[in-house]
């Protein structure tokens, strides 16, 4: 990201960027930055094309076409999937195009043995813009925070997190609530994370888990109506319990061995902050109620599958069953 920071910043542009990466707001704001900085408001001399099946030869023609009146012809390419399978025109095609043209390529799935791959990095720039862990979201979102006349502690950021999760666009989201609802004042308390801060899907698995465990069926099944009710479709929410169960059976076992919360949250790529709140959970319950929940899910799962429950029907079975 700092090769694109700095390409921005001088204006100096290279002829091909790609980017791409599991972190979706970072290529949409990348995207966007690059189109200002390159384009601004010029739509002569920019073009976008998007999706599988595009004419990769008007594609070539145009990328040698002198821009009209500007400084540089910006060609904007989305998910064309030359990444996965590439053009050998367009690979044999790349070292002759002029200065004057920069190429952005958005992409969702990318193969690095791939050609195109292996020449943009030649003559440009790649940039995997991967998910952003704890002590990154943090600064970010402290970042903006501070650009707003806001300040913010340590361990309030920390509460923060644990309720929007790691997903950069809905954490952009929150904070655009959090800084509205504190005009007029510096610090951003507890009080108004609690009050303003939708607590997002992960967080209601968590609590739902723990109420499954425990016995609290009405508290678990409250839950699952909560997020019916946000159109999450029941396999979805089988599939988050069974990924939640899982990372507390292998929390389990790194507990055993002595892990910290440093080493668990490595091993189960999740952020510290995650790890921190799976470990305590991971305790409280032993490694068969675990085993026998995780068991529950496939079992369900397989229900569906063959036809004999429906999904809504698969899922309530299981959160009613004893552990």
């Amino acid at each position: 990201m700092q090769t694109l920071n700095q390409d921005i910043k001088t204006r100096e542009f290279k002829r091909f960027y790609l980017l791409f990466g599991e972190e979706e707001f970072l290529k949409q704001s990348y995207k966007k930055r690059l189109r200002e900085a390159i384009a601004g408001d010029d739509t002569m001399n920019y073009n976008y094309f998007e999706g599988k099946g595009m004419d990769v030869r008007e594609l070539i023609s145009l990328a040698n076409t002198m821009p009209f009146f500007s400084e540089r012809r910006l060609i904007l390419v989305e998910d064309s999937g030359f990444f996965k399978a590439a053009s050998d025109e367009l690979v044999e095609a790349m070292a002759d195009i002029p200065d004057t043209t920069c190429m952005v390529f958005v992409e969702s799935a990318v193969d690095k043995r791939n050609r195109l791959y292996k020449k943009v990095k030649e003559l440009g720039y790649a940039a995997e813009l991967k998910k952003q862990d704890a002590s990154q979201l943090a600064r970010w979102a402290a970042g903006i925070l501070a650009r707003n006349g806001r300040k913010i502690t340590a361990a309030t950021m920390e509460l923060f997190l644990e309720k929007t999760g790691d997903d950069m666009e809905t954490i952009s989201s929150e904070l655009e609530k959090l800084i509205s609802y504190t005009m007029g004042r510096e610090v951003v308390t507890a009080e108004d994370v609690e009050a303003v801060t939708t607590v997002q899907v992960s967080n209601k698995i968590f609590e739902m888990v723990n109420a499954i465990v425990t016995g609290k069926t009405r508290a678990a099944m409250d839950l699952y109506e909560d997020l019916l009710t946000l159109k999450e479709p029941p396999m979805r929410i089988l599939f988050l319990i069974a990924r939640q169960f899982n990372q507390l059976f292998l929390t389990k076992e790194l507990l055993d061995s002595g892990a910290d919360r440093a080493a668990i949250a490595s091993k189960l790529k999740v952020p510290p902050f995650v790890a921190g709140k799976l470990m305590p959970q991971a305790r409280s319950f032993t490694r068969e109620q675990i085993a026998g929940c995780v068991e529950a899910c496939v079992e369900a799962e397989e229900a569906v599958k063959t036809g004999r429950l429906g999904d809504r029907m698969a899922v309530e079975l299981m959160i009613m069953r004893k552990y």
